[in-house]
């Protein structure tokens, strides 16, 4: 009798089995190209960490202007064109620095002279070029005028005294923002040292105010401008002078002319005057200045179209002063001769433009 026996699995047939062996081996292929390639150690996942992103921000400052004032009309003084170096030694004998240069003394006038000024009256406005319209004006006076920015001038300086001729540098450092003004020319010659003259106060609806005026070489002397007592008081111990409105000191006086120009330059054709009260470390006095003509110079700093004015002698001691205003530059002084009696002479010309 026949025990059963368990049933056999089926044998597969070759050709399948060969099929699926090999299907098994194409898929590992498969998996092991799919896998990137590492060679060496295993990186540390710390080193291998993207690196942040780290950016760094270049400030660039804005270029100072020429004056501190909040926004208004662009800074000025435009720079005038062509510069050219001047040679810094003397050509002769140093001059005599007690000799009146453009922004100094112009006369010896009399004392008591009183004759008042009408300059314009404007409220101030904290701008580059500080325009400041005015109060009613006294008759003859302009409506308006326009305050310069700062700025620093260098000046060429020739002349002659006592047959001799000689050469010599100065510089006008203007200062003003709005409120208040501080303007200082030094004269400098080889050998004989420096002059200077300096000149501060307020800026009003009148224009410049100044409070106080110096003049230093040898000695040091001084005007004090004092509005509350209507007086200007010396340190000479002259006489002291009346205070009038719009007063002015022979530094600043130069400056308010070319502000009266600049804001009414209609007002003052070829032919007009115009007067303004001045002090010195001395004594006071009424300067009046006739406009000229317009004249192109050809200055050490360049071309330059300007309008002369000129204030001529009113006594026998008195000098001729020649002084031209660039339109380009707010009206500021590029150019002043004085000449004496005896035909001794100074003769100053705009050589560099910066800011201060």
């Amino acid at each position: 009798m026949n025990t059963p026996t368990a049933r056999q699995a089926p044998a597969l047939p070759a050709r399948p089995l060969i099929a699926l062996t090999s299907l098994v081996v194409l898929a590992h292929v498969l998996l092991l190209q799919a896998a990137p390639l590492a060679w060496g150690p295993v990186p540390d996942p710390q080193a291998t960490a993207p690196r942040p992103f780290i950016t760094r921000t270049l400030e660039i400052k804005p270029e100072p202007v020429v004056a501190s004032a909040p926004a208004a009309p662009p800074v000025r003084p435009r720079p005038v064109r062509r510069r050219a170096p001047v040679s810094q030694e003397n050509r002769a004998p140093a001059p005599d620095l007690q000799a009146p240069t453009a922004i100094e003394s112009i006369a010896s006038p009399a004392a008591g002279s009183t004759a008042p000024v009408d300059p314009p009256s404007p409220p101030p406005e904290a701008t580059a070029t500080t325009p400041v319209e005015a109060a009613p004006p006294l008759p003859g006076a302009s409506t308006a005028l326009t305050i310069p920015g700062s700025v620093r001038l260098k000046y060429a300086m020739t002349g002659r005294s006592k047959n001799m001729d000689y050469s010599a540098f100065a510089q006008l450092d203007w200062l003003q923002d709005g409120q208040t003004y501080d303007a200082k020319m030094v004269v400098s010659a080889l050998f004989l040292g420096s002059r200077s003259m300096t000149s501060s106060g307020r800026i009003t609806a009148d224009g410049l105010a100044p409070t106080r005026f110096l003049d230093k070489a040898r000695s040091e002397r001084a005007a004090h401008f004092q509005a509350d007592q209507g007086k200007i008081s010396f340190s000479a111990n002259t006489p002291d002078a009346p205070w009038l409105r719009g007063a002015q000191d022979r530094l600043s006086v130069f400056l308010q002319l070319g502000s009266l120009l600049a804001g009414a330059p209609a007002s003052y054709p070829v032919g007009a005057s115009v007067s303004l009260y001045t002090a010195g470390p001395r004594e006071a006095d009424t300067w009046t200045f006739t406009v000229e003509a317009e004249e192109t110079l050809r200055l050490p700093a360049g071309e330059a179209a300007t309008l002369k004015l000129t204030r001529k002698p009113q006594r026998d001691y008195d000098q001729t002063v020649e002084i031209w205003f660039a339109p380009a530059m707010d009206y500021l002084p590029v150019r002043s001769r004085i000449t004496q009696q005896n035909g001794d002479f100074i003769d100053q010309q705009l050589r560099v433009v910066e800011k201060p």
